[in-house]
């Protein structure tokens, strides 16, 4: 079915504002992504390289980060574009849930590889690259135990995430849109403050979750293979040996890399967006 001129400029302008999104706020906050990492790592902060190197792992980042974000906002938009006029308004929370849950999911196909290497790289203490991480990963654990290890506790962190954020970021612009714009679009920044705050909320809670998905990457091959590796009993194990301050390992940086990612991220996207939008598709350059 071929797709009309609305349908294919939203996929193309969500495409562009997703990658661009996602590579600037990557970049920009890697060091609190690292440090965040170090601190839920089994082996200890200090051991995993403390505030040393932490722009290590930055490469699989840089490729990964903008393709597994402008998948998310396609997958997402499109899902909004289709649902929103076919159901009444107290049901479009339950369309943010679900349209963000299935984008985690396709993200997930790009993130999980991505995010296996990055933070093997980050809390290594040798010299070995990217790519041979990748390569080991693949060579001695295979696709699903190697560089896909861990896509079911991603998917466990990154659903939650999205069904609490997406839900207060639309509720947000929505209702700041009604009470102080009079219906007037918002300006971007405006869009980058409802991010920060559904972010920051949302990764506070799913803190817990966010250390099991990193603990589980980060395991010896030999409990993956056992299959005892769950998020579960992951979560129990760290609660009996390090108490709720393992469990919510990394908090603060977690907290203040989405606040501050979301920021960035969400007004960067909107920004860029709109930019496409009224500068490319609207110039008729594409």
């Amino acid at each position: 079915m071929e797709l009309g001129t609305a349908e294919r400029n939203l996929y193309l302008s969500s495409f562009v504002g997703g990658g661009v999104a996602g590579f600037f706020v990557d970049m920009v906050l890697f060091p609190l992504d690292t440090l965040k990492t170090r601190l839920q790592a089994e082996q200890g902060f200090k051991k995993a390289g403390g505030f040393k190197a932490i722009y290590r792992g930055v490469g699989p980042q840089a490729i990964g980060g903008a393709p597994q974000a402008a998948l998310f906002f396609v997958t997402y938009e499109g899902i909004k574009y289709y649902a929103e006029p076919a159901v009444p308004t107290s049901a479009l929370p339950a369309v943010y849930m679900f349209g963000a849950s299935i984008a985690e999911v396709m993200a997930c196909l790009v993130r999980v590889p991505m995010e296996v290497v990055k933070q093997r790289r980050q809390t290594q203490l040798g010299n070995k690259s990217s790519l041979r991480i990748a390569l080991s990963a693949y060579k001695y654990e295979g696709i699903r135990k190697g560089l896909y290890r861990g896509f079911g506790s991603t998917i466990t962190r990154e659903v939650p995430f999205s069904v609490i954020q997406f839900p207060i970021l639309e509720y947000l612009k929505s209702n700041y849109r009604k009470r102080f714009k009079n219906n007037i679009p918002l300006e971007s920044w405006e869009v980058a403050i409802c991010g920060s705050i559904a972010g920051g909320f949302s990764a506070a809670v799913t803190t817990p979750l966010d250390v099991a998905k990193t603990r589980i990457m980060l395991a010896d091959r030999k409990l993956v293979r056992s299959g005892e590796i769950t998020v579960r009993n992951t979560l129990k194990n760290i609660y009996r040996k390090e108490g709720i301050k393992g469990v919510f390992a990394g908090l603060l940086p977690r907290t203040l890399w989405i606040t501050l990612g979301g920021y960035i991220f969400f007004g960067s996207y909107d920004f860029s967006k709109n930019f496409f939008n009224d500068y490319v598709l609207e110039a008729k350059y594409i």
